[in-house]
């Protein structure tokens, strides 16, 4: 009996995102994108008049909001749409049209941070004072000359702005390679074939037959193997991409155009990298307790999720959406109550994997529309987890769209995978708390270590082999198939230690893995650094620590109103110290020792 994944068609629309909350249909959606298109040339007229006066700079601000919510949702909708099937040539048509009037919004308002920056300060000041509408914008002008020597004459910030879409192109191209065109092969299991696929691939090496974990896991790393030249081609022109806009933006290297414009020290990058690499022998630890318990004389990157536990947790949506509402809380009921009628009435998610559906997980929307979640749901302890972290960014999004103005509406990544783990840490400690069962111990603290091998283990490592080719095409170095190959490999090999076999060939392209993370400039050191503020928040409110649950929530509601590590320092975290990365590798530190202990 052959066991496909279904049709896009054939799901139950109650486990679909409701995109008609957005559009009906494709026709709105065009007609929408006509009224853009027609209303994007006037804002010419703002042009060369926004230091006339605090009404008119007023004026213009107004008018980009009011453009930028259909824009957005334009935008939105149409990637959604593709993403739910990256096989449908018409939705894909619609992502590219909306990539392009996006684009062209951009292009449209590329000459205003030039002429903002051309008030004189004085002046600019004196609009404030004079026009009560435009102290809301105070922050935004502030960082805004912070920047000042990055943002390029209006003729230029056009053209970057024009160019963005087509710079985009191989990313967008990486992963319609990696969802659409490839297939991976089926592999039996339980006399099934189960097909391989990025939604199907996690919970396949969660099998506890290692033939079926070795033939997963090899037939993904070959799928990928089979085109490497192609994966290479367009990671080499994304990061090309990065250089040439960084350089653009006068910014000596493309790791300082990505901390600069988000306020982040280089310290903070550094400390996270260097820790990292200093706590590697933790992770070595880790793999011996992992291989004794599971009986190896040798362990395998396909064994890495093997189950230790004799009984691994079964949960359905419900149920975890019952287990997430009990985690959160401590949060009070004004964060439950919408997390729940999203999930359960409003459609936030898109739960369960389908033929063509985009690998991964993660959260969208944009002001006046839900805070959408694509995932795959496979009813594991994985997929609660999974769903609680895409949680933490959608109600970060909720609670920052219904207390600021769209001006403070992007908080960046840095604070977002804060939010994301958090949630996943309460629910985690929910759940050791609930249930003293050895075995359902066993599995909440492997789910707790797959995703510190997420988040602390190969987030470093990308981030490591991400600074070193961008490095090299800075340097004017080429970037090959086999010599990333290489080099990924070097840096597992380091991370693995001798507890782990080293498959070079199909451990090296796990970079073409990451079809979204490896497009987005210096992206994934954020993750290790939001694990890492996220614990520490968490253990203040687990320990019931008084204020700590509503000093989170304003951090939430903050958005990116104030400077990041303002932002966190606000709720109880300085993370230009290194003692919140110390600390999370404190807690998985203490996971190793749990799991030693039970397994022994």
């Amino acid at each position: 009996m052959a066991t496909a994944l279904p049709k896009r068609s054939e799901l139950d629309e109650n486990y679909t995102w409701d995109l008609g909350a957005i559009f009906p249909g494709e026709e709105q959606w065009r007609a929408s994108a006509d009224r853009v298109q027609g209303e994007l040339p006037g804002l010419a007229r703002y042009r060369g008049k926004l230091g006339d006066s605090p009404q008119e700079l007023l004026a213009y601000l107004k008018a980009w909001e009011e453009l930028a919510v259909p824009v957005g949702h334009l935008f939105v909708y149409a990637t959604m749409l593709s993403d739910s099937d990256t096989t449908n040539q018409q939705a894909t048509a619609l992502k590219d049209q909306g990539r392009a009037i996006f684009a062209a919004f951009m292009a449209a308002n590329s000459f205003a941070e030039p002429e903002i920056l051309a008030i004189p300060q004085e002046k600019l000041d004196r609009f404030v004072e004079e026009e009560p509408g435009l102290a809301q914008y105070r922050h935004y002008f502030e960082t805004l000359r912070k920047r000042a020597d990055h943002v390029r004459s209006p003729e230029v910030e056009q053209v970057l702005a024009m160019a963005s879409d087509v710079l985009d192109t191989a990313r967008t191209a990486h992963g319609t390679l990696a969802d659409a065109d490839l297939d991976y092969g089926k592999v039996e299991m339980e006399g099934q074939q189960v097909e391989v696929a990025g939604g199907t691939i996690n919970s396949l090496l969660r099998s506890p037959d290692i033939n079926v974990r070795q033939q997963a896991w090899e037939q993904y790393a070959d799928g990928y193997l089979s085109v490497k030249n192609t994966f290479a081609s367009l990671l080499s022109g994304g990061v090309k991409k990065d250089v040439f806009v960084a350089r653009a933006h006068n910014y000596q290297t493309a790791v300082d155009a990505a901390l600069q414009q988000n306020f982040i020290p280089r310290a903070v990058y550094d400390n996270m990298l260097d820790t990292a690499r200093r706590k590697l022998p933790v992770w070595h630890r880790y793999w011996s307790v992992r291989r004794r318990a599971l009986g190896l004389d040798m362990l395998h990157p396909y064994d890495v999720f093997a189950p230790i536990s004799k009984e691994q947790p079964k949960m359905s949506y419900q149920d975890s959406v019952d287990t997430i509402s009990k985690g959160m809380a401590p949060l009070g009921e004004d964060y439950v109550e919408p997390m729940r009628r999203g999930l359960l009435q409003e459609r936030w998610v898109d739960v369960y994997p389908n033929q063509g559906k985009r690998s991964g997980a993660y959260s969208s929307g944009f002001y006046g529309t839900n805070p959408y979640i694509l995932m795959s749901y496979t009813g594991d302890l994985e997929s609660t987890s999974t769903l609680a972290h895409e949680l933490g960014h959608s109600m970060h999004s909720y609670l920052t769209r219904s207390a600021q103005p769209l001006v403070y509406g992007r908080y960046g990544m840095f604070l977002a995978e804060t939010a994301s783990n958090f949630n996943q840490a309460m629910v985690r400690g929910y759940l050791l708390e609930q249930n003293s069962d050895p075995q359902f111990q066993i599995a909440v603290i492997e789910e707790a270590m797959y995703n510190f091998h997420r988040y602390f283990f190969i987030m470093p490592i990308l981030a490591r082999f991400e600074l070193e080719i961008h490095t090299r095409v800075e340097n004017g170095q080429a970037l090959t198939a086999d010599s990333l190959i290489e080099l990924m490999s070097d840096l597992f090999r380091e991370g693995y230690g001798p507890e782990v076999e080293i498959d070079t060939e199909r451990v090296g392209i796990t970079w073409a893995q990451f079809p979204i993370h490896m497009y987005l400039n210096f992206y994934v050191y954020q993750y290790a650094t939001g694990i890492s503020a996220a614990n520490a928040l968490a253990a203040g409110i687990l320990a019931g620590e008084e204020g700590a649950a509503e000093r989170y929530k304003g951090f939430l509601k903050a958005g990116g109103s104030l400077y990041p590590l303002d932002t966190l320092k606000a709720a109880g975290v300085d993370m230009s110290s290194p003692e919140p990365v110390e600390r999370a590798f404190s807690v998985l530190e203490g996971f190793v020792d749990r799991l030693e202990k039970l397994t022994s």
